[in-house]
């Protein structure tokens, strides 16, 4: 069991952290969203029926959308861009084994089924991260825009104004504004790690180059 968690340690680190860090989303939500309730004097509502309500639905799925736009167009944009010196970019002059045509790899035990079978199923495996990535996107963005839609017509109808439909929650300035404040953040982020891991390091981290390496020097 310990040896099982050490080889999955960084994930298992990481989806404690969500589980932790989405739990304080729910709870300090629900409470923020009672408080608004209660303002309006409206009934407050407990966990369960926060989970329910499109004000959730919103604030989760417009934030999941940005971070897996960002995971996609990583992903995609790494394959045919350069940034000398950093180790967030494939090395510049050599080609890099993320390069290689599985067509040409000996056929191991362990080789996935995917590169044995060949063919489409082959050819859908050679991008299924990026396509994964994007379809939770996708799937995000679609949330987000029914959230959004509920949550809006929560308050249209507080205020006695008519609700509105899918679409035409799509075309505000309030939806674009809620994806547009996320997916910024999100290529910042990306940007100043692309350009900091030039200069910057971190020892014995895989996203820094080994701390006595040239800044020139790009990739592993």
């Amino acid at each position: 069991m310990r040896t099982w968690a050490r080889e999955h340690g960084l994930l298992l680190a990481n989806a404690g952290l969500f589980v932790v860090f989405f739990g304080g989303m729910v709870l300090s939500g629900a409470a923020a969203y009672s408080e608004e309730q209660a303002a309006h004097g409206q009934q407050a509502v407990s966990v369960l029926e926060y989970l329910s309500t499109g004000e959730f639905v919103e604030a989760t799925f417009e934030n999941w959308e940005s971070e897996f736009l960002q995971m996609a167009m990583y992903v995609i944009l790494t394959v045919f861009l350069f940034q000398k010196g950093s180790s967030e970019s494939k090395p510049m002059g050599k080609k890099a084994p993320q390069d290689e045509d599985p067509r040409d790899a000996p056929i191991k035990a362990a080789t996935p089924w995917p590169v044995k079978r060949g063919g489409l199923v082959l050819k859908l495996y050679e991008h299924s991260l990026s396509l994964v990535l994007l379809a939770l996107f996708v799937a995000s963005f679609t949330l987000h825009a029914l959230g959004g839609t509920a949550a809006y017509n929560d308050e249209q109808m507080s205020h006695g104004q008519p609700t509105v439909t899918l679409l035409d929650f799509m075309g505000t300035s309030q939806f674009w504004f809620q994806s547009f404040q996320n997916w910024q953040s999100e290529f910042l982020a990306v940007a100043v790690l692309v350009g900091a891991s030039v200069y910057l390091r971190e020892k014995g981290s895989p996203e820094s180059k080994p701390v006595a390496e040239p800044h020139y020097e790009t990739g592993a």
